[in-house]
């Protein structure tokens, strides 16, 4: 039996509609497929970023980075760091004229306080001389950095050659050459009061100057010796000569002491001096420990001079950034210590970039960086050695010293 015309086309007219209902149904599950298939996707980018391991050799070469840093950041003006001195001696002569002025006791703290900030920003500017940073002429660089570091009781060749083995070395267990990890082997040969007294605030804080006599832990030597394996025999005669500038303070300090009596030299000079060891000591452990992501170091092959310098911190310090001249942009330091201070701001802006998830953003300071206060004393109680053993170690914590040390409190 035949359907009406009518009815066929009727018929024939709901075939599309039924497709079109069929394939609308379908699109919401693939669609559905498709949102899946994204959000696993990313999931598991997100798990490879939280799974991100520092230890691991970055994607990036070090000409990469330093392709990033802007042409003018490499130029030094001699006269722009010549200024920086100028001001950071006239601050450290108002001060000493302001404190002896007032001679109370009320004043004293502030000046303590103050005049070793000070005596720590002139240390910085003899630091960047070091670096053959501060000017392009060696015989300027040495002469100024004499002169700023031995204020301060640093021998300055001394220092400068073991700080450019550190530079050359960083990151690496064995080689570097300040604040480098113990061992664990070394650790357990400490007697218990050598331990408490190196992770227990104040005593790390004073340690610079017992570092510039007998080096640390597990090295021979002295900054101030000739003979000290930290030279080779053609730097011999440098070491003379900053040991005898050394010297020479060290005799004015104690004619200082006879003409206006040990407690003003005390007073006007002693104590900034231990507030400058503070602060340096401060800094260089922060930059190398305390971080909340475990920090790599390294031995035999896996080490190279850019995974050592990635494993340094920037700091940021507040008002004091200015004060010792952004000594807290670290990386880039590290990296490249041929950049004057006052181009390193911008030079890490230009190559954070590059460096990716191998930059970590410093903690953002207040006025005074008081937060690092608590940063020193969480690393002192879990950063005490790494293994003997394996190329990429991160440290470990020894929890009986933490029992021992809160039973003494």
């Amino acid at each position: 039996m035949r359907m009406p015309p009518q009815t066929q086309t009727q018929t024939t007219t709901h075939q599309p509609a039924v497709a079109k209902t069929t394939a609308t149904m379908r699109r919401p599950v693939a669609d559905q497929q498709q949102q899946v298939a994204e959000t696993a996707a990313k999931a598991t980018e997100d798990s490879q970023f939280l799974r991100f391991d520092a230890g691991k050799p970055p994607p990036f070469r070090i000409g990469d980075v330093r392709a990033a840093v802007p042409a003018h950041c490499w130029r030094k003006c001699p006269w722009r760091s010549l200024s920086y001195v100028v001001r950071d001696v006239a601050v450290v002569a108002g001060l000493a004229v302001a404190a002896a002025a007032a001679d109370s006791w009320a004043v004293w703290p502030l000046y303590w306080a103050a005049q070793g900030t000070m005596f720590w920003a002139l240390f910085v500017l003899g630091h960047d001389c070091g670096h053959g940073s501060f000017s392009d002429n060696a015989m300027l660089n040495s002469v100024v950095g004499h002169l700023l570091h031995s204020f301060i009781l640093v021998p300055y060749h001394g220092w400068r050659i073991s700080h450019r083995t550190h530079h050359q070395n960083h990151g690496h267990i064995e080689r570097d050459e300040s604040w480098h990890p113990i061992t664990e082997k070394l650790y357990k040969q400490l007697e218990t009061r050598t331990k408490k007294l190196r992770f227990t605030v104040p005593f790390p804080l004073l340690a610079f100057p017992v570092y510039l006599l007998y080096r640390s832990p597990g090295k021979e030597g002295s900054h101030f010796l000739p003979s000290s394996p930290l030279f080779s025999p053609k730097e011999r005669g440098d070491i003379m000569v900053s040991t005898t500038c050394w010297c020479i303070m060290l005799a004015s300090l104690l004619a200082m002491a006879c003409i206006f009596g040990p407690l003003q030299v005390l007073k006007m000079y002693g104590v900034p001096y231990l507030v400058f060891v503070m602060w340096l000591d401060l800094v260089t452990y922060l930059h190398h420990h305390g971080h909340h992501d475990a920090l790599p170091w390294y031995r035999g092959e896996e080490w190279s001079y850019l995974r050592g310098g990635l494993t340094t911190v920037d700091r940021d310090y507040g008002w004091i950034n200015n004060i010792h001249h952004d000594i807290g942009t670290h990386v880039i330091h590290h990296l490249f210590p041929q950049i004057p201070h006052y181009h390193l701001v911008e030079a890490t802006k230009a190559a954070r970039p590059v460096l990716g998830r191998y930059y970590r953003e410093p903690e953002k300071s207040g006025p005074l960086p008081l937060h690092l206060l608590g940063v020193l004393l969480r690393s002192l109680r879990v950063d005490h050695f790494v293994s003997d053993h394996g190329d990429v170690v991160y440290y470990q914590t020894d929890h009986t010293l933490n029992t021992a040390t809160d039973k003494l409190k």
